[in-house]
């Protein structure tokens, strides 16, 4: 690569980056350096470094979309100097945003009349969309208890244990309750019958997950909302649902259209859901759309002037990027409902394949549903001496990124590995991915137990007594993961 000028400020001749002192010389990393460097230098100190990040479309831990069309690339780089708030000035990518919200909100059967305008917003992912919808169940909650002239100074949001850490984020800072329905080993997804049983007059919402983060799972929202409203009818509380449909929110409409989990089920107040993940579109997209504009309290909703004209408001950050907006209109009528569902179908198929493929191996037993997100999670079969945490770290050096990890209360002695099959994601890579695992079991049966190793072989083969199997499964797994996080702290990750 050409350097665009021929000498420096310190005269000295530069051919090429690479034959620059520039490659040989330490830069400062955590304070701004007292001269510049050439463009080109910085270019490629930093593309060089990049490198040895993981390959994002081998990256299997994530939801988030790593492929786009070159034409919606292209868009996207057009308007990456675009803000999205100054809607004034940028009133075409407002009017994307509107066509974006309308579109999801009757997608989810949301109660509109032909000339009616959809109630939303979008937002930079489904964690901001969550916390809006919380403010809003908070809110409207606490509306009703002041009318009554009742208390209303401790809200709570019943969940499953399953949900993801937003939730516990939403709760802690906006100060309301959790309420958590414990998981069970063969059950990841909350107990509706065991939710209800856990509202009370101070319940908020009950938070459902359309595709649990840990299996894909759905979780049964239609039952919940029947066993909600018999508890509203005995009780006169009206206690309403949100449906987290960050993962399946773009699946169940395109492959399961009889399922009922949106708005036609009465109690569903409001629904969020991630553009980024099967929206199709990078990082960075999320949004959340209420039933009626009843659902959303006006005096949540913010008026501002100062960018040129009056613009309502309801987001927790201001400025943010157009182009992901502009991203999501481009796949929904690039793709339209066809498009959507030919891209789901084949995600659900390689996901079958990579089940199929690690059930011949008959080393794992299989956790995730077939009904859900397009993932595998699975563990390992019987007693073990290595872990699933020793496959996932092996996985990485054929470029595999594969996460493991232990289920929350109460089945933490359940270890799994999770394969997320996005659109880029094809039966060619998930065949690889079977055979790369293979190699994997294959190595760890001729060595021994990293474990035993690392506490002492006598703690696993001279035990006194007999341990029932899931004790010793449990050791082996605390263990494990001590090893690990001793690995983390000696290498300075936090």
């Amino acid at each position: 690569m050409v350097v665009s000028q021929t000498t420096t400020e310190s005269k000295e001749p530069v051919s090429s980056t690479f034959g620059s002192r520039y490659v040989r010389t330490a830069l400062p990393k955590y304070e701004i350096g007292e001269s510049s460097i050439p463009k080109d230098a910085a270019y490629q100190i930093i593309k060089d470094e990049l490198m040895l990040d993981g390959n994002p479309r081998l990256n299997l831990a994530s939801f988030v979309t790593t492929w786009m069309e070159p034409e919606c690339d292209k868009l996207i780089m057009d308007s990456i100097n675009k803000n999205y708030v100054d809607m004034d000035e940028y009133p075409v990518t407002t009017e994307f945003q509107n066509r974006c919200v309308n579109m999801i909100a009757r997608l989810f059967n949301a109660p509109l009349g032909d000339s009616e305008t959809a109630m939303g917003v979008g937002t930079v992912g489904s964690s901001e969309a969550i916390m809006l919808a919380g403010l809003a169940f908070k809110r409207n909650w606490q509306n009703k208890r002041k009318s009554e002239g009742k208390p209303y100074d401790k809200p709570n949001i019943v969940t499953g244990a399953n949900v993801q850490v937003v939730w516990e984020k939403f709760a802690r800072y906006f100060e309301v309750e959790l309420k958590e329905v414990k998981l069970s080993e063969g059950y990841y997804v909350m107990d509706p019958e065991k939710a209800v049983e856990m509202v009370d007059e101070n319940t908020i919402c009950v938070a459902a997950i359309l595709g649990s983060t840990l299996t894909g799972e759905f979780e049964d929202v239609k039952r919940l909302n029947d066993f909600l409203v018999k508890k509203n009818e005995d009780t006169g509380w009206n206690t309403p649902i949100h449906v987290d449909a960050a993962s399946g929110g773009f699946i169940a409409p395109f492959i399961y259209p009889e399922l009922e989990w949106d708005f036609r089920l009465p109690l569903v107040k409001s629904i969020n859901v991630s553009g980024h993940k099967y929206g199709l579109v990078y990082a960075g997209i999320g949004w959340v759309v209420w039933r009626t504009q009843h659902d959303l309290p006006d005096e949540l909703i913010f008026h501002i002037s100062y960018l040129g004209a009056d613009q309502p408001t309801f987001t927790l950050n201001f400025s943010k990027g157009s182009s992901q907006i502009i991203a999501q209109y481009y796949q929904f009528i690039r793709l339209g409902f066809e498009g959507y569902k030919n891209v789901m179908e084949n995600c659900r198929e390689n996901m079958l394949v990579l089940k199929q493929g690690l059930e011949k191996t008959q080393r794992f037993n299989i956790v995730s549903k077939d009904v859900g997100v397009p993932l595998v999670a699975f563990s390992l079969k019987g007693q073990s001496f290595h872990s699933e945490f020793e496959i996932s770290e092996m996985l990485r050096r054929f470029g595999w990124i594969v996460p493991a990890y232990t289920m929350p209360a109460d089945a933490q002695h359940i270890t799994v590995l999770r394969v997320v099959i996005r659109e880029d994601f094809s039966r060619t890579l998930a065949e690889r991915l079977v055979a790369d695992i293979l190699k994997v079991l294959h190595e760890l049966d001729t060595l021994p137990s990293k474990i035993s190793r690392k506490m002492g072989a006598e703690d696993f083969g001279n035990v006194k007594g007999k341990k029932v199997e899931r004790e010793k499964l449990r050791e082996v797994i605390v263990g494990w993961r001590k090893y690990v996080m001793d690995r983390k702290s000696m290498n300075g990750v936090c």
